[in-house]
């Protein structure tokens, strides 16, 4: 990309000692220890690091431009902007030649649900023969038959999502579901992308760290439906409390289609019934009912198979075929995934208050009645610490025993996220209290009989756990398998 590309484009304040500059921009970074020759790095002002101190280190490493917020005493060309956290959305756009353009692009957003809609509705696309590419908290995959790529978010920077999406068009692949995070949202990460339709699964208290309060919450949720354009479509669930909300941004040229359980909607789930073998109910959309028979459990698996549903019928898909392969389906990786059986041992990425109630009111549905209900779980350090007593009685409340344990506690002393989560409980008689999450899991081992559930809450597939001063190796579902059957 050539320097005249981005002056022509970019709302800049001032141009530095741009004359005589004629290299070529190969790359562009932000991080300036992966700064290569000829990159143009981007000062990032976040909320811990100041990319402005490090410029110097990117121009040793090789940039040979940087875009500043404020002017550096460097002898090297720099553009001088408002906001960095903008510009590198553009400019990632710019350098990649727009690829989200050539691409049928659909988000999903929302705080619980999100991985698993995007799986459901990569299969979709392929029970119509068509590729879809798929973006999320798992990593990304070219195909629901691809491995895993690594990702660091769940929705990657810009540079490293524009990258992906010009490397998915140049595999010809046309279509693209992708997780958005509210981080990605209110960090302009997705800014530039041309979304063809956007998903709402719910909304409810996350995050509250960074976002501070629900309203702001929801506006950064928001702006993935206030920038759809006409033609193209939004799947709402209007059983979520902040569905009218969200319909209000939308504009009124833009498809919107609704789904739920309790009120009207395009796509409603009706006569839902729970066995140990999934969910089924009857599904009517827009009048006319199909039987549908789910691999899958719970309420919330319901309502991310309705999710789908509806995706497909704005996608004017085959409703039949979809909901015959949906069917087929048996979950995702650390979403209610079933690790043992007798006692039955449940992996959950639940990490929510409304996350933990859906997935214990789910692990219920299915315990026998001469069985118990056990729920191990924690919650992460250096995040909103106000959903911890919260979480703390809905475990309290649906769960016969209760372990609670460490999570992520990352600078947090373990003990303190304990003691506010024990903060919920009205009483602790039925509460275990072990820090380490390895001998957690083993005191459900001790406790557990074959009749029982026991549901292993917060990190689902993730294989780490965040320490003060490490991180170290840890899989929930290794561990389960370690300790109930010695593999």
């Amino acid at each position: 990309m050539r320097l005249r590309t981005l002056i022509d484009n970019l709302d800049y304040i001032e141009l530095v000692n741009i004359e005589g500059f004629y290299n070529e921009i190969e790359g562009i970074s932000y991080n300036s220890k992966k700064t290569q020759h000829d990159d143009v790095f981007i000062c990032l002002t976040g909320e811990h690091v100041d990319g402005h101190e490090y410029a110097e280190e990117a121009v040793t490493n090789g940039a040979c431009l940087c875009i500043v917020e404020r002017r550096l005493n460097l002898d090297i060309p720099q553009i001088v902007v408002a906001d960095t956290s903008q510009v590198i959305a553009q400019v990632s756009d710019l350098f990649y030649s727009s690829p989200s353009q050539r691409l049928n692009l659909i988000g999903v957003t929302g705080t619980n649900g999100k991985t698993t809609v995007t799986h459901l509705i990569q299969k979709l696309y392929e029970a119509e023969n068509q590729k879809c590419a798929l973006i999320g908290t798992l990593g990304n995959k070219m195909s629901s038959d691809d491995s895993y790529h690594d990702a660091k978010h769940t929705t990657p920077q810009a540079p490293e999502l524009q990258e992906l999406f010009y490397d998915i068009y140049e595999k010809s692949i046309p279509n693209v579901v992708m997780e958005v995070s509210s981080h990605a949202l209110a960090q302009h990460r997705v800014d530039y992308c041309e979304f063809n339709g956007a998903v709402l699964t719910n909304l409810t208290q996350d995050h509250l760290d960074f976002h501070i309060t629900m309203n702001n919450y929801f506006k950064a949720k928001a702006k993935l439906f206030e920038d759809l354009c006409a033609g193209d479509f939004a799947v709402i669930n209007i059983d979520d409390e902040y569905a009218a909300r969200f319909m209000e941004v939308i504009s009124s040229n833009v498809n919107i289609l609704t789904y739920g359980i309790k009120n009207d909607a395009d796509v409603k789930a009706e006569n839902i019934n729970f066995d140990n073998t999934g969910a089924s109910f009857t599904c009517n959309v827009k009048g006319k009912k199909y039987d549908v028979k789910l691999k899958m459990n719970g309420m919330f698996s319901v309502y991310n198979v309705l999710a789908a549903i509806t995706t497909a019928l704005a996608l004017d898909f085959d409703i039949e075929n979809s909901i015959r392969t949906l069917e087929t389906i048996s979950g995702v990786a650390g979403r209610f995934e079933v690790v043992v059986n007798k006692p039955t041992v449940i992996v959950d990425y639940a990490h929510t208050p409304d996350g933990l109630e859906n997935v214990l009111k789910a692990a219920r549905e299915i315990t026998p009645e001469s069985g118990n209900l056990i729920c191990i779980f924690g919650c992460g350090g250096d995040r909103d610490a106000t959903k911890r007593p919260k979480m703390g009685a809905i475990a309290e409340r649906l769960a016969d025993k209760v372990i609670v344990t460490s999570d992520n506690p990352r600078s947090e002393d373990p003990q303190q996220i304990i003691t506010d989560i024990l903060a919920g409980f009205k009483s602790t008689n039925n509460v275990i209290v072990e820090p380490d999450r390895e001998l957690a899991i083993k005191e459900a081992y001790k406790l557990a009989n074959a009749n029982d559930i026991v549901l292993v809450a917060g990190k689902g597939h993730e294989d780490y756990q965040i320490l003060a001063h490490e991180t170290i190796h840890f899989d929930d579902r290794e561990k389960v398998r370690e300790i109930f059957v010695g593999e």
